[in-house]
């Protein structure tokens, strides 16, 4: 979807420079607001921003002052994820000690 914005020349003389790009300002605005209203998923800021990567994701985030969002769900799945790795680390460890004589 293309969107034309229309603001008065004296903002758009405020906004604009050489290193600032007033449409990839006014995206990344919406991608921000998007997430921090939860209309927009991670993956869709990233699709949105042309990211290849979720760390890019998070850093842009970050710089903007957005925190992730992040609940007791999924808390809670880290947490089991992290004991299951635990579990087949400590498996492993078990399997590689040397037979006692």
């Amino acid at each position: 979807m293309e969107i034309t914005l229309k603001i008065p020349d004296e903002l758009a003389r405020k906004t604009a420079s050489e290193d600032w790009d007033p449409e990839r300002v006014a995206l990344e605005a919406l991608a921000l607001e998007g997430y921090r209203t939860e209309r927009l998923s991670e993956s869709s800021v990233r699709q949105m921003l042309g990211f290849d990567s979720r760390t890019k994701v998070h850093a842009f985030l970050k710089e903007h002052g957005v925190y992730l969002h992040y609940d007791v769900a999924d808390l809670e799945h880290d947490q089991a994820a992290a004991e299951k790795l635990r579990g087949k680390l400590q498996d492993g460890k078990a399997s590689a000690k040397p037979p006692l004589e």
